[in-house]
């Protein structure tokens, strides 16, 4: 290593381009190659830090969003959730929805993949630079309880609830929710009621989901009625994919 490089690796460090460091005499020997310009030169080098930033934006988005594994539209498996409305579905992807602050409301039984395309769309947005978190209805809750037990109930609705612009609730209505939990939860919804975009999924129809909130109909109008004003409901029917495979060897049996 000459002078220079040492001159110009000590100038990356202070201005913390590590990747401009690491990969400069790669580029510059490139460039002499192709006679390119000095502005050619600069522009790859430039393109070379960008794509490191946005590598680290997306390491760091990934690590808040906390989704439970990398899912895609793409891996969706249309062939076998027939009843998954595709064109809505690949519609949502360009996620839009989220620049309108919109809701989207995935309804249908278990197993046919709710929860995979909230993920999967968590994981699109994550990729395009927006701040997401994905949680259960259930981790929800028990984080809302606790911080609500500990005075903190307002800083963790900054942080954690109104702080991204997409925030997925997977499983509502697996497990129901007592009088102060459905409180807690209606309050969710109502903060950020066209201020942010939510993704809930379901395996309640709409007119079950009292059943969810401690049996309160007052409370659950309240809270569909603000979930549903700008949303697009992705109804999704057919038999479990988990199953399927099972059922072809004989393990399950269809009753009719």
């Amino acid at each position: 290593m000459n002078l220079q490089q040492d001159r110009i690796e000590a100038l990356c460090a202070v201005l913390k381009l590590g990747r401009i460091a690491a990969e400069w005499p790669a580029v510059a020997e490139q460039c002499a190659r192709e006679d390119a310009t000095h502005g050619e030169f600069l522009e790859r080098i430039l393109v070379v830090e960008n794509e490191a930033r946005i590598e680290r934006q997306r390491a760091a988005l990934m690590k808040i969003a906390t989704i439970p594994a990398v899912k895609t539209i793409e891996q969706y498996d249309f062939s076998f959730a027939s009843g998954a409305p595709r064109a809505q579905i690949q519609e949502l992807g360009a996620l839009s929805f989220i620049e309108r602050a919109e809701n989207v409301v995935f309804l249908g039984p278990s197993g046919v993949g709710k929860s995979h395309l909230a993920q999967a769309l968590a994981y699109r947005a994550v990729m395009a630079g927006i701040k997401t978190r994905f949680l259960t209805a259930a981790d929800l809750m028990l984080q809302l309880a606790t911080a609500h037990k500990q005075g903190r109930l307002k800083r963790y609705f900054n942080l954690a609830i109104m702080g991204p612009r997409l925030l997925v609730i997977d499983e509502i209505g697996y497990l129901p929710f007592g009088r102060e939990e459905a409180n807690l939860f209606f309050n969710v919804v109502a903060k950020r009621y066209e201020r942010g975009s939510i993704i809930v999924t379901s395996n309640l129809p709409f007119s079950q989901w009292a059943q969810a909130f401690a049996g309160d109909q007052t409370l659950t109008a309240a809270l569909l009625d603000r979930l549903l004003h700008h949303s697009h409901i992705v109804q999704i029917a057919g038999e479990s994919y988990r199953l399927k495979d099972k059922r072809k060897v004989g393990q399950v049996k269809i009753r009719n």
